[in-house]
């Protein structure tokens, strides 16, 4: 999904607060859990939302101890009445962070907005090439060589916003869409938590549109 812009460091000093959006499984949230348990994260999760009561990434969370939040798509009349309850609901949980983590809504310009600068998203492709759904069959059926996933701020234009990080896979002759989805699966697995934890050390910058990794604070 999409990224902000803006000209300084972008965490608090202070531990950060994460918040993480969900719709399924929750692979990525317990990728972020996993490391900040190992101490790899300069961030907490300190809320998971989802748009789905079945997710089970709510279950994972509530055993981690994390604070859990629903607010159902199908309970509101519009997208932006969804919206807005979305975002009341993330911003009681004063997050730092808010990372899209599998969430399958496409979300307003007002909603995305609103957290400019302080939202990211993890996509199963190498943006700019194949945003939205189906990544993986359509790399297929393109007979790609190369595949991947990538994390990057949230803008208004659909997976669209600037890169933070992207990690790439080769496309085996015998690959099918659930092969290449385990493996570059494997990969968000991993470049998401490190995506995060610049964010969380205030090691990104956006400039003119454009992301800038800084040298870690001495």
């Amino acid at each position: 999904m999409n990224g902000g812009d803006g000209n300084a460091r972008v965490a608090p000093a202070a531990i950060a607060r994460i918040s993480v959006v969900i719709s399924g499984r929750g692979s990525n949230l317990q990728a972020l859990l996993d490391a900040e348990r190992r101490g790899e994260l300069a961030g907490s999760v300190t809320h998971v939302l989802s748009n789905r009561p079945g997710a089970a990434g709510l279950a994972l969370a509530r055993e981690r101890g994390v604070a859990t939040s629903v607010v159902d798509h199908t309970a509101f009349a519009s997208r932006d009445a969804f919206d807005g309850a979305l975002a009341a609901e993330i911003d009681r949980g004063e997050p730092d962070l808010v990372v899209l983590a599998g969430f399958m809504r496409v979300l307003g310009a007002g909603f995305v907005l609103h957290y400019t600068g302080r939202m990211i998203n993890i996509h199963p492709s190498l943006l700019p090439a194949y945003a939205g759904l189906h990544t993986h069959r359509r790399a297929l059926a393109d007979r790609v060589r190369e595949h991947g996933c990538s994390v990057h701020f949230v803008t208004p234009d659909v997976d669209g916003g600037p890169l933070i990080l992207q990690g790439r896979v080769e496309v085996r002759d015998d690959d099918d869409e659930a092969a290449l989805a385990a493996r570059v699966l494997a990969v968000e697995h991993r470049i998401l938590p490190q995506a995060v934890n610049l964010y969380c050390e205030g090691r990104l910058r956006l400039s003119s549109g454009r992301v800038e990794t800084l040298a870690p604070m001495r």
